[in-house]
């Protein structure tokens, strides 16, 4: 928010420069983004008359002017064709420096001198924006009006000021009178400082000058000075011209009303106009300035109908009816939702409330007689409607802070208050004011001792009242109950109050002191997080790469992935405002993320590649709707690119490994659709079912553009979590020698290797110390339908050295056991 000094300085004797106030400010919590003097490059240039003017004798667009610039009369040459006797313009003298550090001398042109320049607005450093009605191309005409005067649409704050134009008719103005010599700066205000300040949201009232100048009373110790409201008021009331009515009292606390009739459309003062402009908005005219001012003074954004438009003079605050359409000022119209607050009359809704007017009750030259409106809000019903209908507002986005309803009737008769003084209409007597969501004041207790622990001060009990006061907090010295001012409604809890004895205390003089160790945890990580880190590090010592994907997916993804109607996957939870249908639910598999990224990597040719991720899929849960889903972690491997099923099979057993979990198994899978038939298993952890690896099913490798050899594998991380074992074992090196035998046996291609080595444990028994397999072989001297499987056993005794004998014993009982088990037979 952008705050002028000379308007600050109507609330507030401020006795200090710019930069300190800004930082006094910014210390006290009030932080300031910048500092702006719009006529600091500018000197000697002031107001000239032109009294005459003639054709350059040796240039025929040139033109020789003669100019009253109040110390005497002088020549200026100027190409500009825009210019007449008796216009007021700014004249550059000599000597002078213009915005951006130009710097005028006397000169001559074609043989004839000229004493200075006469400016255009981009010389002044101002724009079209600014000043709408100066020519972008010529010199800037002071006083003049060169486009009509804009009508004022209803809801001036809603739109802003853009959005009167092209509406009206003309009005012919008399051009204000300047006086020569005067220095352009005090005419345009560029000699004015401007305060820019990024205010945080829980502090909407510092969305106002004044506002600002509370905090400035407070950091500099002086009084503020409110401004001085004191109506005329006509003998009629209000309340025989309108009613009020609040159908909605939850989305609207508070809506007052005032009535203006012999409404004057016309350009505001020129002091009102420069402080809206420094402030940064553009003036429009007399009805529309002072709203956008008492918004910019107060923060309050009000809202004037036409009132021969209001249906039955009643106004009626309401929820929209499903499916109700209003035509906004900006010339849309737009579907409203029984969710969406409305400001009615008795037929139809003439505005969306803190949002934007309606263009069937707008404000034209011709209008007799207003309602001015000034509300308060649901601040959450105003976002979400305004998100809604993709229109955001000055008015919508400070109603969605929480403004302070008491502050309602003070804006409005503020606003009445300069209508009056610019003799911009007259207003009727008294306020129709609805407030049936009054709140009890609000109250805490001032505990000094408390505040100084929490603070580590030492402060007097007198000087915290006193901070308090200069804030506007009322305190009881009786018994220290502090009654909080309605406008401060993030003032809570103790914590509030010392906050705001800390920021006016000085942050600075607070002494930095060290914590002391009494009754201190030590931090560290969990179980959890100690294994998911083990996780990590076994994936990155394999080769893998770790990858961040979008808990977001499109519905789309499970057609492309073959999986059934029928399918729990498909069962997602739904985003309620996503970015787009491609990011609309919240994802159930992790496997379209990391055929994604493979798909990206491959297409940009990258060869081969071996990537993991550990996050989370999102389960809906059966019960009600507040409750959140499940949030399952999952750890996602991909590869490919001289890989097959082993390699990927090879890593999960590597990562079981260093986890040491020892109860597990893999199954071979033919049901998954996502997945080859024949190259996939299902991973079996402590007898339950922990995840799934194996090659992408063709038709989805074709689908999302991934190599036809991609490997995919998706664990779940609370099983090994579960099943993991931490602590580690140490035995000690072993005394004695082992074994190592041999065995090849030929058995059906239907065995797995698994099943083989369950049998060949179980009969070696505890001698037996490590069981590996070490060639699978199919060829021409196996028969059909079998394979030959060769396994290196090694034997150990811890306490002696095994015979020949013992050990022959044993590899005949294995042997015998494969031959009942599977009718196995030892290979020759």
């Amino acid at each position: 928010m952008k705050v002028p000094v000379s308007w600050l300085k109507d609330y507030v004797e401020i006795n200090v420069g710019a930069e300190e106030l800004a930082n006094l400010l910014t210390m006290s919590g009030s932080k300031v983004e910048g500092i702006e003097k719009p006529g600091e490059d500018i000197s000697n240039v002031v107001v000239g008359k032109i009294i005459s003017i003639e054709k350059h004798p040796n240039a025929d667009k040139l033109l020789v002017t003669t100019m009253d610039v109040g110390n005497g009369v002088i020549q200026v040459i100027t190409g500009a064709q825009n210019v007449s006797a008796g216009d007021y313009v700014p004249v550059a003298l000599n000597g002078s420096t213009l915005a951006g550090g130009l710097k005028i001398k006397k000169t001559k042109l074609r043989g004839v001198e000229s004493n200075g320049m006469l400016c255009s607005i981009q010389e002044l450093g101002l724009s079209k924006n600014e000043y709408p009605d100066a020519d972008e191309d010529g010199i800037f005409i002071l006083g003049k009006k060169q486009e009509p005067v804009y009508t004022c649409k209803g809801n001036v704050n809603d739109k802003g000021e853009d959005e009167d134009r092209d509406k009206g008719k003309d009005k012919d103005k008399d051009e204000e009178k300047f006086t020569p010599g005067q220095d352009i700066k005090e005419v345009l205000g560029l000699d004015d400082t401007i305060i820019e300040f990024e205010i945080t949201p829980n502090r909407p009232d510092c969305l106002s000058v004044l506002g600002i100048a509370r905090e400035a009373s407070a950091v500099l110790g002086c009084k503020l000075r409110k401004p001085e409201i004191v109506l005329k008021e006509e003998e009629e009331d209000a309340s025989k011209y309108a009613a009020v009515e609040i159908e909605a009292p939850d989305l609207c606390p508070r809506y007052a009303a005032r009535i203006i009739k012999d409404i004057k459309v016309e350009p505001s003062p020129e002091w009102m106009q420069r402080r809206l402009r420094a402030a940064g908005v553009r003036p429009i005219n007399n009805i529309v300035d002072v709203t956008n001012y008492v918004m910019l003074e107060l923060c309050q954004p009000l809202h004037a109908f036409d009132l021969e438009f209001i249906e039955g003079r009643k106004i009626i605050v309401r929820r929209a009816r499903s499916g109700e359409i209003i035509r906004t000022l900006d010339g849309q119209e737009r579907k409203l939702d029984d969710s969406m607050l409305v400001i009615a009359d008795a037929e139809k809704p003439v505005a969306v409330a803190g949002v934007m007017g309606g263009e069937n009750s707008e404000i034209y030259d011709n209008t007799k007689i207003m309602l001015l409106e000034s509300a308060n809000f649901n601040g959450v019903s105003v976002r979400l409607t305004a998100k809604k209908l993709g229109m955001r507002t000055e008015a919508s986005s400070r109603f969605e802070k929480r403004l302070d309803a008491e502050n309602v009737v003070t804006a409005i008769n503020r606003a009445a208050r300069l209508i009056e003084e610019i003799g911009a209409g007259k207003v009727c007597k008294g306020i129709i004011d609805c407030f049936p969501g009054k709140k009890e004041e609000r109250t805490i207790k001032l505990r000094p001792e408390k505040i100084n622990a929490l603070l580590g001060t030492v402060i007097d009990t007198r000087d915290m009242i006193s901070m308090l006061e200069s804030l506007e907090f009322k305190v009881d010295r009786s018994d220290m109950t502090i009654k909080i001012p309605p406008f401060r409604q993030d003032v809570e809890r103790d914590a509030d109050i010392a906050e705001e004895i800390a920021r006016l205390y000085d942050y600075n003089r607070i002494k930095p002191t060290l914590l002391e160790g009494k009754a201190l945890s030590i931090g560290k990580k969990t179980r959890k997080q100690k294994i998911e880190d083990l996780i990590k590090y076994a994936m990155m010592s394999c080769g893998l790469s770790e990858i961040y994907t979008y808990s977001f997916l499109s519905p789309k993804v499970f057609d492309r992935m073959r999986i059934p109607p029928e399918s729990d996957l498909r069962k997602a939870v739904v985003i309620s405002n996503p970015l787009g249908e491609d990011y609309s639910i919240m994802r159930t598999t992790t496997i379209p993320a990391m055929l994604g990224v493979i798909s990206r990597n491959y297409n940009r040719d990258v060869k081969d590649s071996k990537l993991f991720e550990m996050s989370y899929i999102y389960l809906p849960r059966e019960l009600p709707l507040e409750n959140l889903p499940e949030e399952k972690p999952v750890l996602t491997i991909g590869m490919y690119g001289g890989v097959d099923f082993y390699d990927l099979k090879g890593v999960v057993e590597e990562l079981l490994a260093r986890l040491r979990v020892k109860d597990y198994k893999f199954i071979p899978e033919k049901g998954n659709p996502v997945f080859h038939p024949g190259r996939t298993a299902r991973l079996v952890i402590a007898g339950s079912e922990a995840g799934v690896i194996g090659e992408i099913h063709p038709d989805v490798a074709e689908e999302f553009e991934v190599p036809g050899r991609t490997y995919i594998g998706t664990i779940d991380i609370i099983p090994l979590v579960d099943n993991a074992e931490v602590t580690v074992e140490y035995k000690p090196l072993p005394r004695f020698p082992s074994v190592d035998r041999d065995i090849a046996v030929l058995v059906d291609e239907k065995i797995t290797a698994a099943e083989l080595e369950k049998v060949i444990k179980k009969n070696g028994g505890k001698l037996l110390e490590e069981v590996e397999l070490f060639d699978v072989y199919r060829g021409k001297q196996i028969p059909d339908g079998m394979k030959s499987m060769a396994y290196s056993l090694r034997f150990r005794a811890e306490d002696r050295t095994l015979t020949d004998e013992e050990v022959k014993g044993i590899m005949d009982k294995i042997i015998n056991g494969l031959k009942e088990a599977f009718n196995a037979r030892l290979r020759e």
